[in-house]
């Protein structure tokens, strides 16, 4: 187990320990370095304010000797300053860069270097403009050559009425600054602490990282690792063929949970096995099974293609007989104005033209279905459509004991769609309607205009008087092939392509039912605005 804890690409405690290593290193080495910022800046603030207050010292020590022009009195208090530990240099110069006192007897008299923050400081340009800087920097450091760093330091000596109203100065009153204070401050002494205290901080800091993540491993390997490593061992236990092997981890934890999962899966795939053991003893009454079910798919099929065989058939005699039909219908107006209108003779003839007219118009229907029509979309007339559904139907024998009952709705109940389509979901859901009677009852077909969802619809209704629909058989009403009719009465299409037609054009099947009762179906077609 501990040496799995060592392959990274193995255990996921190795590779949690490493992400959580790295972030605690990350974080705490963010935190180091911020600490160790504040801090310098903290120090290096104190260390410029007491800069200043060494310069104001200074300048104070130095006033009484300014003010009586004690130059001598002046330059041997700097050298008495310049004693002190830190102190490395002190200047007095005017606005012109000349040096008129200095620790450093070899500089008196000369220009400050130009280079440095006492002129850098003020100017924008020194070598170009005379230009002074609107926020002037007083103060620098720099890192000397014995490696410990230097505080610079520059503060003006501004002139005041004790100044230009003594009789031994010859400043006049307009001129504002008479000259600079300079002091060199070594922080030798700031740096050893900074670099002591950065040497502690870093050793707390890995003490730290070092701790926890000592921890983590610990943790990790307990919470994680162990269990982990127990289950993938159950794993390979049960992928060899051990379902009787079980995890045994005790904790309510996530862990906990899968081991449980794991053990219920095992009892599972256990039962399964048994279970597909005692079904391949009954295989071949399963394979016998299904083939019959292919069978009567098959037959299904069959009985389909012979239906539609049997219409482009009857589509073709159809034509044949209307030929016959339009001359019986001319020679009979014919031979009907040989008769006196109030003969005998004239109401027998009048008969066959208008039986003989009759059959020519289902027979122009019967075409017009089974013709193949274009698929352009126009504006539809569903009670139109309905009529001509019954027209075509009422008079076959299947429908000869049924019973129509129409309650058409308003006459500008129209959608988009095509027509022979429209046609043949109400002739399916007509014949299905028959069908589910057994030939004798009622027929109600109502339209009318309804709503669903704020979307305007024109509603269809089939309402039969037959046996009704077994519950078990709703989920698989609009399944191609099925159908509880005997075979060669259905081949289980009609409600399929009706719902695939409605479906086509936007709309909604719903049906209601009640065995022993009859079933009402709900053809939803989306209703056209009138305004258009």
């Amino acid at each position: 187990m501990i040496k799995n804890l060592f392959r990274v690409k193995e255990s996921i405690t190795a590779k949690l320990i490493i992400a959580i290593g790295l972030l605690i290193i990350s974080g705490s080495m963010i935190f180091w370095y911020a600490i160790l910022e504040k801090q310098d800046n903290y120090l290096t603030s104190i260390a410029i304010k007491n800069g200043f207050s060494f310069i104001e010292y200074i300048k104070k020590s130095n006033r009484y000797n300014m003010l009586h022009f004690l130059r001598d009195e002046i330059q041997e208090t700097l050298q008495d300053i310049s004693i002190a530990e830190g102190v490395e240099g002190v200047r007095i110069f005017d606005h012109t860069g000349r040096i008129y006192y200095s620790t450093f007897q070899e500089e008196i008299t000369k220009a400050i270097d130009r280079t440095s923050i006492a002129c850098r400081g003020c100017h924008t340009d020194i070598e170009e403009s005379s230009e002074l800087l609107t926020d002037p920097i007083k103060w620098n450091i720099y890192r000397k050559k014995e490696g410990f760093t230097t505080l610079k330091l520059v503060e003006p000596i501004y002139n005041e009425p004790a100044c230009y109203t003594s009789a031994c100065h010859v400043h006049n009153k307009e001129q504002n600054i008479l000259g600079f204070v300079e002091a060199d401050l070594s922080l030798a002494l700031l740096d050893e602490a900074k670099l002591k205290q950065k040497q502690a901080l870093t050793a707390y800091v890995i003490i730290f990282i070092l701790a926890i993540s000592l921890s983590i491993m610990i943790i990790l390997y307990k919470i994680v690792s162990k269990p982990v490593g127990e289950l993938v061992k159950g794993m390979e236990r049960v992928s060899k063929g051990d379902l009787d092997h079980s995890v045994s981890i005790k904790s309510s934890d996530e862990i906990g949970k899968l081991s449980e999962a794991f053990n219920s899966m095992t009892i599972d795939i256990k039962a399964s096995r048994h279970k597909i053991e005692e079904w391949t003893k009954t295989l071949e009454e399963e394979v016998a099974k299904k083939t019959e079910e292919i069978k009567k798919t098959h037959d299904a099929l069959v009985q389909t293609e012979k239906l539609a065989s049997l219409g482009r058939m009857a589509a073709g005699v159809a034509h044949e007989i209307n030929n016959p039909l339009t001359g019986i219908v001319t020679f009979s107006y014919l031979l009907l104005k040989k008769f006196p209108p109030e003969s005998t003779e004239a109401g027998d003839i009048q008969i066959i033209i208008d039986q003989a007219e009759r059959c020519a118009k289902i027979i122009k229907n019967l075409l017009a279905f089974a013709r193949a029509s274009s698929t352009e979309k126009s504006e539809i007339n569903i009670n139109d459509v309905v009529k001509k559904a019954i027209f075509m139907v009422k008079n076959q024998e299947k429908f000869h004991n049924i019973i129509f009952d129409l309650n058409l709705g308003d006459l500008s109940l129209k959608s988009i769609g095509e027509e022979h389509k429209f046609q043949q979901i109400f002739l399916n859901m007509l014949i299905n309607a028959a069908d589910a009677m057994n030939e004798k009852g009622s027929i109600t077909v109502s339209t009318r205009k309804t709503s669903v969802e704020e979307k305007n619809y024109v509603e269809v209704e089939f309402t039969d008087t037959g046996s009704g629909i077994n519950e078990k058989d709703m989920p698989k009403l609009f399944e191609p092939f099925f159908t509880t009719k005997p075979i060669g009465q259905g081949t289980g299409l009609g409600l399929s392509i009706t719902h695939g037609i409605v479906s086509q054009f936007g709309g909604h099947i719903n049906v209601k039912t009640k065995v022993g009762k009859g079933t009402s179906f709900f053809i939803l077609l989306p209703l056209l605005n009138s305004e258009k």
